[in-house]
């Protein structure tokens, strides 16, 4: 017997489609802040007389503090209005951004970066519990497709830009043009956004600790925040040594990094809402699967890499990050099904901390495996690899356990999840 036809995909309201392209730009800004960082190491450190260590600090504290934050907020998350809390942490990312713009010392950098990781990493966490409030699931994989296209726009426009604005002017130039930037997007989400409050009319816990405890003693949310971490760590072991990479062991020269970078990043970007489109019309978990497929057999052949031509090395990376955002995007939609509504901005919060805590341990091990020649090429490298490819399977057996732990809130409204 022939099973019914699928029904249409749902299209975007006027007012959803503003609600993507005004969380997008807050994920650009957020990816943004934090990435340009390590491309203004070069000028930064001359500029303010600090040292290798004293600057890995300064990169390092925007990370432990937004880790931090996400914990400390995670009991409060459910308890405003989303778009209100969203607009308090917004304002002190922005206020960190313009500290950082005016920063004219090590000590007052590092104070600027701290604060501006006690904001900015609550952000991504608000973003997301907003995106699962306004969209059903299954137009979900579609709406982190676009978010998630943030990424990639940070490496084509932001950084770029960044260091342009750096080379002609001074470093300070950057971070005070995103605190202005910031700021124009900040107006329009007061503007056109409408309250996301319907969270507030379940049931609430009188206490905000108890409903952390809550939150993170679910069974199912810890096999959810085992698997984030899980995804991060691959991810993260590999992204520092990246360039180096390229560089030393490739034979890249450093001019054509930002061609590499640029057409990736195109390349992701108008890949990423196509992902979208197909987790949403054959599945979640199998997009993800796919993906993780094609980023295990590209992470391989990229350590394993004799020097090659930028072109080769362009389709090489090019493949690797399609791999990668077709598994970025579908998980982001599966995890948005796990925690109940009443409990969407804890849950988000503290898997926000686990990203942020998994990727600090993954560079951790990563510089364990890693050790630089006498001749500057990176060693063991090829390794690394192996390493990611198994935290790659071993990710996606961990979801697979995650979804049949027992029903989503959202399957059991008849909601497709996988």
């Amino acid at each position: 017997m022939n099973s019914p036809p699928k029904p249409p995909p749902l299209k975007f309201s006027g007012y959803q489609k503003r609600v993507v392209a005004m969380l997008a730009f807050l994920q650009f800004a957020v990816i943004l802040d934090f990435m340009l960082m390590s491309p203004l190491g070069a000028v930064i450190m001359p500029a303010l007389a600090i040292t290798p260590r004293q600057f890995g600090l300064v990169v390092s504290a925007y990370a432990f503090s937004a880790a931090l934050s996400g914990l400390l907020t995670a009991g409060f998350a459910d308890r405003f209005d989303r778009k209100k809390l969203l607009l308090t942490f917004y304002a002190g990312f922005i206020g960190g951004t313009l500290w950082c713009g005016v920063a004219g010392s090590f000590e007052t950098l590092l104070l600027a970066r701290i604060v501006t990781g006690l904001f900015g990493g609550v952000i991504g966490s608000v973003v997301l519990a907003i995106a699962t409030d306004l969209f059903p699931v299954q137009m979900r994989g579609r709406v982190m497709g676009l978010i998630q296209t943030a990424f990639a726009a940070s490496q084509v426009m932001g950084i770029p830009i960044g260091l342009y604005l750096s080379n002609r002017w001074d470093w300070h130039v950057p971070f005070l043009s995103m605190a202005a930037l910031g700021l124009l997007g900040g107006v329009l989400l007061v503007a056109f956004m409408k309250p996301v409050a319907e969270h507030l009319k379940l049931p609430q816990e009188s206490s905000a600790w108890m409903h952390l405890l809550h939150t993170v003693a679910e069974p199912r949310n810890l096999i959810a925040f085992a698997t984030t971490g899980l995804l991060t760590t691959g991810g993260f072991m590999l992204m520092p040594f990246s360039s180096a990479y390229v560089v030393g062991n490739l034979g890249i020269s450093l001019h054509s990094l930002p061609t590499l970078y640029l057409v990736t990043g195109l390349c992701t970007i108008v890949c990423g809402p196509l992902i979208g489109k197909a987790a949403d019309a054959f599945g979640k978990l199998l997009v993800f699967a796919l993906g993780t497929a094609l980023s295990i057999c590209m992470v391989l052949v990229f350590t394993h890499l004799p020097p090659v031509s930028l072109p080769v090395l362009i389709l090489v990376n090019a493949a690797l990050f399609v791999g990668i955002f077709s598994r970025m995007v579908p998980f982001q939609a599966i995890m948005s099904t796990i925690p109940e509504p009443s409990r969407r901005g804890a849950f988000n919060a503290v898997n926000a901390t686990t990203q942020q805590l998994a990727g600090g341990v993954a560079s951790v091990i990563a510089g364990h495996i890693v050790t630089v020649g006498a001749d500057g090429a990176l060693q063991h490298v090829g390794l690394l690899g192996y390493a990611v490819a198994g935290a790659s399977l071993a990710t996606l057996a961990l979801l697979w356990t995650l979804l049949r732990y027992r029903p989503t809130p959202a399957a059991t409204q008849g909601a497709p999840v996988l």
